[in-house]
């Protein structure tokens, strides 16, 4: 008989144990390894059998046990120990406080609240999917080393995102296993007489089934991590005084319709304020001054604090919309417009509209930020992107290559202006060393290379290290990653109705000493999974050379509802079942973070092989590069920016190839030979002490090079120095003396917005052309009808530089014009010399653009006039 409902108990410790309940409540554990080993200690067996959850090991280690541990001066020594440094590590100041010292007063943000649909923590809080969820989780691990004071928001999801296994016959089986909170390391945020608190968003009138009896509105309960330093809160609709579908909206990861996405980031977004609002008022928190939107998803927090500031501090909505813009900073993560959620507008109208959480937002307002209302976009849609980067002062996205696509893919917001000036910044994504480093990699750094995983330094010194014990590290890693998929590809054939003699092969599949090929991720049709295996035969002889043999670990999940993306699974591992390649490529299903951390620590080369450029930056292969592992992979996302031809290799992209069928072809080929021909080549060239020299000076190579770019550490504090302390100071600048900046910055706008229609250049000349050379100046003169705007509310500028054979100019330079005198009818004059600093085909035009001090860059509001014709524009040989 099943159980009707499943819940834990937990186990009430001896009070000499009691700080092992503070060690397990904080997260801090899954990347501490003396913490680990401490919670190995008390039941190693146990341990082992939870698969390293502390929250289950003190659920159902014995009551013994637990005595004898509560008298083992031993054990009690090592607990104190590990809970004092703990304690130290939260309160000592860390990087961000000797930053904010350093600093003139309040430059540093005292909070900033980080929104993600998704974390991946540790794989004991199944809260995430893929990547954006592990970028997510490795941002806020990094924000508690460094000591930025970051509170993340997201969702609890009961179900989390669903276990994989295969069938019989290969194909993706999903299983979407209870989570109970009261099981995971979690506590739930209550007021101070000890009631929970709860969490409520409105809906629409007759949606009283979803949101509750008597149309209550969703109500949602808030669950509290502690992720080292930064707490972590999870909202969870799962409560009594919900009905059943409005229960299951927090029911797992990216499950269900239209309406059920949609209340899902309303709870995310407007929620999330609300939840934030709490905490900090229980707590004594400091409140958020600059709000970070990870993906789309949760972009209706910037509704939420226009609501605020209309209804508590009396704001006007365009008032409010500069005031919650300035200290907001949105990051896109997909480079692809179907990785965006889009809903019809008349689902918004119904869910906004009415009166439904509109007192102070009008739904025609909500609908008009998330309109595609630009050359191209889809006017029935409501777009959760451009509505992020609308309510956005400061946008970026997660690569280099990925801000040049985003530039792009939204370049209709900021009509008018060139793609390189769209303000869509990059700061390229790292990771949380500690998560996916090795242990032994770790201690071997701290012995040889002290604090370059703090500092970001001295990391050039591993090229002296013994390469002989780099080889031995990376050989005890692969040992261990083939131990562990021996045993995952048993129990998957055993659960696909194997039984033990038709699994016996598997005791010899694999190989410790073989060159170890990894590749592990999603599975949408872009990212190619069975690029591998555009020509069979040929990779079966890659796999099973008698003399430079290859073995390949593959493991992914595709989307319940990607039917192809199954297929490509399937296509895999039955592939993979082949009797004659069966030991030379695995697929091991439920990727994970427990898997994913094995895989980067123990494969030799991390493969990836996405169609150029749908990958937006990609961040598995600098985990592996982090472990001594090397790349092999199309130029996308972070590899583009920072491979040199010597950290591993580059497979030849054909992405201007129209048929993605001979674009297959023509890359899987060039797979095939830089396997054939150089990594395996490279790898098993040995010296006479056994080692491949060519191979370890690569991998040196690459540690130095890329270490101190892939860490997280690096990214933050590009985040904290780009975007958080400017974002801080352009909110302190729109609230100072009761929002006086964001009320005058608004009536501005609106000026400018009303007049800018009549503003136009009405006559463009210039002197000096005549057979110019290098050095030389051009005098520009130009004459500008403001149309009633005031000279201070423009900038006119001269752009100028080269020019290609259509006279388009390719990377100008910008030079702002002197206001020199007012013209006729009102109309003003404008000079200035134009440098001539390079010979060839050149060119310049004039513009105008608003100007004014509280705007965060010239583009922001996607206004420009532009010389009626081409007259002034002026191209010669300069010699």
């Amino acid at each position: 008989m099943k159980a009707i409902r499943r819940f834990t108990v937990r186990t009430v410790l001896p009070e000499p144990l009691r700080q092992l309940e503070e060690l397990v409540l904080n997260l801090r554990w899954s990347w501490h390894h003396e913490t680990l080993d401490l919670f190995r200690a008390v039941d190693p067996a146990l341990w082992q059998a939870v698969h390293h959850d502390p929250v289950r090991l003190l659920g159902e280690v014995a009551p013994e046990r637990l005595e004898r541990l509560a008298e083992d001066r031993r054990f009690l020594r090592r607990l104190q120990d590990t809970a004092e440094d703990l304690r130290e590590y939260l309160t000592a100041p860390r990087w961000y406080q000797s930053r904010a010292d350093a600093l003139p007063a309040g430059d540093a943000p005292s909070c900033i609240a980080y929104f993600s649909p998704e974390y991946g923590i540790t794989a004991a809080l199944p809260q995430y999917s893929g990547g954006l969820g592990i970028l997510a989780g490795d941002h806020l691990k990094t924000a508690s080393d460094l000591g930025v004071p970051i509170l993340g928001v997201g969702l609890l999801y009961r179900h989390g995102y669903f276990s994989q296994s295969l069938s019989p016959d290969g194909w993706q089986l999903e299983r979407y296993p209870p989570i109970d909170p009261n099981g995971l390391p979690l506590t739930l945020l209550r007021e101070r007489d000890g009631t929970p608190v709860r969490i409520t968003i409105g809906l629409p009138a007759g949606r009283g089934h979803v949101g509750g009896p008597h149309g209550r509105g969703l109500q949602a309960q808030v669950w509290v991590a502690q992720v080292g330093r930064v707490p972590q809160l999870l909202l969870d609709s799962d409560v009594e005084e919900n009905e059943q579908p409005a229960r299951d909206v927090t029911d797992r990861l990216y499950g269900g319709g239209g309406d059920h996405r949609l209340l899902q980031e309303m709870l995310l977004g407007i929620g999330g304020v609300r939840a934030i609002r709490a905490y900090c008022r229980i707590t004594g928190y400091p409140a958020p001054e600059v709000f970070h939107t990870n993906e789309g998803h949760a972009g209706f927090l910037g509704l939420e604090r226009i609501r605020e500031l209309v209804s508590e501090d009396g704001l006007t909505f365009d008032e409010a919309l500069e005031a919650a813009r300035a200290g907001t900073v949105f990051t896109t993560h997909t480079p692809v417009p179907a990785g965006i959620d889009r809903f019809p507008r008349e689902l918004i109208s119904r869910y906004f509209g009415g009166g439904n959480e509109t007192e102070h937002v009008p739904v025609e307002r909500v609908l008009a930020l998330g309109a595609e209302d630009y050359p191209g976009g889809d006017r029935t849609v409501f777009n959760m992107a451009v509505m992020g980067m609308r309510l956005a002062q400061r946008v970026n996205g997660v690569s280099r290559l990925h801000g040049q696509v985003s530039r792009e893919m939204f370049g209709g917001l900021w009509g008018g202006f060139d793609t390189a000036e769209v303000p869509v910044g990059s700061i390229t994504n790292g990771v949380h060393a500690g998560t996916w480093v090795a242990r032994e990699v770790l201690e071997f750094t701290a012995r040889e290379l002290p604090s370059v995983m703090e500092s970001g330094r001295g990391w050039e010194g591993v090229r002296n290290v013994s390469e002989a014990e780099i080889w031995r590290m990376r050989g005890l890693l692969r040992r261990r990653l083939v131990a562990d998929a021996r045993r995952r590809l048993r129990e998957s054939w055993r659960q696909r109705g194997a039984s033990e003699a038709e699994t016996s092969w598997i005791d010899d599949a694999l190989d410790p000493d073989v060159l170890t090929i990894g590749f592990a991720r999603r599975v949408p049709s872009y990212k190619r999974l069975t690029l591998m295996m555009s020509d069979p035969d040929r990779l079966r002889s890659i796999l099973v050379d008698p003399d430079r043999p290859v073995q390949i670990v593959i493991a992914g999940k595709a989307h319940p509802a990607d039917e192809g993306g199954k297929r490509l699974i399937q296509e895999i591992v039955r592939f993979a079942g082949s009797e004659d390649v069966r030991h030379r490529i695995v697929f091991l299903p439920d990727y994970d973070m427990a898997l994913g951390q094995l895989m980067v620590q123990g494969c030799d080369v991390w493969m990836n092989n996405p169609l150029r450029p749908l990958e937006a930056c990609g961040t598995s292969g600098m985990k592996a590069a982090l472990n001594g592992g090397l790349n092999l992979s199309i130029r996308d996302g972070w590899w583009d920016e920072w491979y040199d031809g010597q950290n591993g290799w580059a497979i030849p992209s054909a992405d201007g190839l129209a048929a993605p069928d001979r674009r297959d072809e023509l890359e899987a080929a060039a797979l095939y030979e830089l396997i054939e021909d150089h990594v395996s080549v490279t790898f098993y060239d040995r010296d006479s002490a056994g080692l491949p020299r060519r191979w370890l000076e690569m991998v040196k190579h690459t540690i130095a090079t890329l270490g101190p770019k892939v860490l997280a550490t690096r990214m933050l504090r590009d985040y904290v120095e780009e975007l958080y302390a400017p974002a801080a100071a352009s909110e302190r600048a729109m609230v100072a003396d009761k929002f006086a900046g964001a009320r005058a910055l608004a009536a501005w706008k609106r000026r400018v917005r009303e007049a800018w229609p009549r503003v136009a250049v009405e006559h463009v000349e210039s002197s000096g052309e005549e057979s110019p050379q290098v050095g030389a100046r051009l005098a520009v003169r130009v004459v500008v009808d403001l149309g009633g705007l005031d000279p201070d509310d423009v900038a006119v500028e001269a752009v100028y530089g080269r020019v290609d054979d259509s006279d388009a100019l390719v990377g100008p330079a910008h030079l702002e014009l002197r206001h020199a005198e007012p013209a006729e009818d009102g109309r003003v004059r404008y000079v200035g010399e134009v440098p001539l600093e390079r010979s060839g085909a050149f060119g310049y035009s004039v513009r105008v653009v608003p100007s004014h001090p509280l705007l965060s860059g010239r583009a922001e509001m996607g206004l420009v006039a532009l010389p009626p014709a081409p007259q002034g524009m002026t191209n010669g040989d300069l010699r």
